[in-house]
């Protein structure tokens, strides 16, 4: 053999070798994602245990676990206006074994907040909407004010008085409750908290008198009578509590503050697991017992594509950084 058919022997060999290696490679990796999950997953809540995000996490991750036989271990990290969560989940492998639920915070923590480290799109893979939830006006009992316009005038003389407590500084809570200063021509000072659970212990305590909150944070303690209810947002009553009005019925229209819930992966997590994890969330979101459930804490299940969710955050962030501008609202981080 020549020296030229040598050599072009060891190059086609190599080439051969190498073509194998990918191949295989690609076939492991392909069998890692189909075999998904193999382990445990971690499902990252930004919030304090006891409000929403837990409650949501706990309803889908039990769902997950009997379906695919492996542990759901939520994972509460609160803080940072959610950024200790979201940089929890941003440090992991992005194998899918770590998944965050995120709330509107995500998209709108970066139009509020100096410097903030991260963007909600780049910088994270989108998995799926969970669901959204309207805003009511939930009120400490000491309150003496039994419908919404009572208690529009008991603020009015009151300025700087009423405190309003919200997980979050810079979240819709918060967010909402200036814009109801606006609205309703009141004054009121805000209380942050590390989630809406220790806020709710602080509103049914009386250290705060009053906070704007997901139906389903309160409605237990409202049917109770450990809280009262005065008005909800969106265009229609809520069943659950069919006896309170909507904003717009209790006389102040154009006060719609609403809240979303989704499942965030870290960025580079493979498309085949981002899918799997989207398509589960839509089985489960669509299971009778899952919709009643939430749909009697005030949640409308919503599942959407990877994509879709993208295009959600996008559009709120547009949203936002107009309402944010228009009320003049500024946060220290």
């Amino acid at each position: 053999m020549s020296a030229g058919s040598v050599s072009k022997f060891c190059i086609q060999f190599a080439s051969l070798l190498l073509a194998c290696g990918l191949s295989a490679g690609m076939i492991s990796v392909a069998t890692a994602q189909t075999s998904y999950p193999g382990k445990p997953i971690r499902f990252i809540t930004p919030f304090a245990a006891g409000g929403s995000t837990s409650v949501l996490a706990r309803i889908v991750g039990q769902k997950m676990t009997e379906t695919w036989g492996q542990q759901i271990l939520v994972d509460n990290r609160p803080g940072g206006n959610t950024l200790i969560g979201a940089e929890a989940l941003a440090r992991s492998a992005p194998d899918g074994y770590t998944i965050m639920l995120a709330s509107i915070n995500h998209a709108i923590n970066p139009l509020l907040i100096p410097n903030w480290p991260y963007d909600p799109v780049r910088d994270f893979a989108s998995v799926s909407l969970l669901g959204s939830s309207e805003y009511m006006l939930a009120l400490n009992n000491a309150v003496p004010a039994g419908n919404l316009q009572e208690f529009i005038a008991y603020a009015k003389v009151r300025p700087g008085q009423l405190n309003y407590a919200s997980p979050a500084n810079g979240g819709p809570g918060h967010l909402a409750g200036e814009l109801f200063n606006i609205r309703a021509g009141v004054k009121m000072v805000h209380i942050p908290y590390k989630g809406a659970g220790p806020a709710i212990t602080d509103l049914v305590g009386g250290q705060v008198q009053l906070s704007f909150v997901v139906p389903l944070n309160v409605i237990s303690l409202i049917k109770a009578g450990k809280l009262k209810a005065i008005a909800v947002s969106g265009k229609n009553r809520m069943s659950s509590l069919a006896q309170m009005p909507t904003f717009t019925e209790a006389g102040l229209p154009n006060f719609e503050p609403t809240i979303w819930f989704g499942v965030i992966a870290p960025v580079g997590t493979p498309k085949l697991i981002i899918d799997k994890l989207s398509v589960e969330i839509g089985r489960i979101l669509s299971l009778p017992d899952v919709k009643d459930n939430l749909d009697s804490q005030g949640i409308d299940s919503s599942p959407s594509t990877p994509e879709q969710f993208d295009a959600r955050i996008r559009s709120d962030m547009i949203k936002f950084s107009q309402v944010i501008k228009a009320a003049n609202i500024k946060i220290d981080n």
